[in-house]
């Protein structure tokens, strides 16, 4: 069971109950009617990322779908909430990539996908045995990321909310969907 196509999602819910909220995030992301089984960080082989659309389209309600997810709720008003799922791919896609979850409290929505990408491009750094700067941020490397000479394209998607007035909870999800 290898992949062959990816796509990103991501989604916020409200509710007076936890339980709930996750649902809504779900029923936002598009991913509710599924049957989510979390999986680590490796992003196969070959596996091709598509849009959310087309990936949908490949899905029936109530199936088994493979999942890197990230979820942060709070009910504390005012309080910052963000997931993040962040991806590096080398060049050569005959060699497997790295997913990275991230949750946060606090966090603006731009330095919890920067995070997330970081944790992503370093795991993937560490596999091809390939010299790293871990003291310096994404930012520093962005523009061409070259891993012991190999470029890495890196991304991540966010969601990020913050905590109702009314002490309702908010749920932020994230999730790169793995299509069988």
């Amino acid at each position: 069971m290898i992949p062959k196509y990816a796509f990103l999602t991501k989604g916020v819910g409200i509710s007076k109950e936890k339980l709930t909220s996750f649902e809504m995030s779900l029923r936002d992301a598009g991913i509710a009617e599924y049957n989510i089984v979390k999986v680590s960080s490796i992003m196969p082989p070959q596996c091709k990322i598509i849009s959310k659309k087309e990936g949908l389209k490949m899905l029936s309600a109530g199936q088994i779908i493979f999942v890197v997810l990230s979820e942060c709720s709070t009910n504390e008003p005012g309080r910052k909430v963000a997931s993040s799922v962040g991806f590096a791919l080398p060049k050569d896609r005959a060699h497997h990539g790295y997913l990275s979850e991230h949750h946060s409290y606090g966090q603006s929505k731009k330095d919890a996908g920067e995070y997330a990408e970081d944790l992503a491009a370093q795991m993937l750094a560490t596999t091809l045995g390939a010299p790293f700067d871990f003291d310096k941020n994404y930012n520093q490397q962005k523009d061409i990321w070259k891993i012991g000479g190999h470029t890495v394209n890196t991304k991540a998607i966010t969601s990020y909310a913050e905590g109702p007035k009314n002490k309702n909870w908010v749920t932020v999800v994230t999730a790169m969907v793995l299509v069988i």
